[in-house]
């Protein structure tokens, strides 16, 4: 039965049918004093049929050929499927390798940059104005009463948006930016962001390791998802940006000169300017990972390059945004126990 499937899979051509081409054959294999065959016994098919009188056979322009086809058969039919197994787990391991070493990669220049910014803001920001800029942290915290000075519209818009934005960033990380590889909680860097804004989110964006876990069903209507989900709470935080950013503008081409010679001298300012820019800078990232794990990329995908206008951009895809409870939750086992 062994001997007809490998006839069969290395396709031999047929015996042919003529008898004087293969007493030719015979008296030439003679004459050339080869001995493949005894020639004394009887050539049978059922002897050339056998496996190892393949090798005497007496077709020697076909044999080569014929032996070497039916060996890569005989050698594809023995590789085993565990090898191909383990070569595909190898790769895949590589694979894992490779991202995990790009994650590493990522938080390591993050914290490379994190921590050349601690440098500056602390040793070389411009800081010839410390007196003055007490006296603006007096009057913007409203420390101070009505002195007859007029703060510069640009610096106050800056001032109040900055503490507009880590709600922002605390509706577009609760849930989704939270970390299922890692037990750090995102919760406390966005309460001191308030404070310190991109200088203590940069830290967790170190140590931020995706996906993001399932979301309890009874998380949905518990504080603080149910305000940050809402609607309100987005078009509240949308319109306050918007108007701050038009009074800012239209504050005049003299204000803004004025700033910029704040900048130039006032650490205050000078910090406040750069963690703006930080802000706005990665919040882009933030709204595509939003947007991935709510399964909204296919329809709200063109709200992408919109997000790179600062803080408008990302409140309006707040705004836009489909609600959380149609994300793939996990149900918890205290709300299957009451079911």
């Amino acid at each position: 039965m062994s001997a007809n499937t490998v006839l069969i899979s290395c396709n031999f051509t047929p015996v042919p049918s003529t008898r004087p081409k293969l007493k030719t054959q015979i008296q030439n294999l003679k004459s050339t004093n080869l001995t493949f065959l005894n020639m004394t016994t009887t050539l049978k098919f059922s002897d050339v049929l056998q496996p190892h009188n393949l090798k005497p056979f007496v077709f020697p322009i076909r044999k080569r050929f014929l032996l070497q086809k039916c060996q890569s058969i005989l050698d594809s039919q023995n590789s085993k499927d565990p090898d191909l197994d383990d070569k595909e787990s190898s790769e895949l391991r590589s694979k894992e390798d490779v991202q995990k070493g790009r994650d590493w990669t990522t938080s390591i220049l993050l914290f490379v940059l994190w921590g050349g910014l601690m440098y500056y803001v602390f040793n070389l920001a411009p800081n010839q104005t410390p007196s003055r800029d007490v006296y603006f942290l007096e009057k913007l915290l409203n420390l101070r009463g009505d002195d007859g000075f007029v703060m510069n519209a640009v610096l106050v818009s800056l001032w109040y948006i900055m503490g507009l934005w880590p709600l922002v960033y605390s509706m577009l990380l609760l849930p989704t930016g939270r970390s299922s590889k890692s037990s750090i909680p995102v919760w406390p860097f966005l309460v001191l962001s308030f404070f310190g804004g991109a200088y203590v989110l940069l830290p967790y964006f170190v140590l931020w390791r995706p996906p993001p876990p399932p979301v309890e069903e009874t998380e949905l209507n518990k504080w603080p998802l149910n305000f940050l989900e809402s609607k309100l709470t987005a078009g509240i935080s949308l319109a306050a940006g918007l108007g701050l950013i038009l009074y800012a503008i239209f504050a005049g081409g003299d204000v803004w000169k004025e700033f910029l010679q704040y900048f130039r001298e006032s650490k205050l300012v000078h910090v406040t300017s750069i963690d703006f820019t930080l802000l706005s800078t990665f919040a882009p990232f933030w709204v595509y990972n939003d947007i991935t794990a709510r399964k909204w990329y296919h329809k709200g995908s063109w709200l992408l390059p919109i997000t790179l206008v600062p803080f408008l951009g990302p409140s309006l895809y707040l705004f836009l945004r489909p609600p959380l409870s149609k994300m793939p939750v996990s149900v918890s086992e205290t709300s299957l126990e009451q079911e």
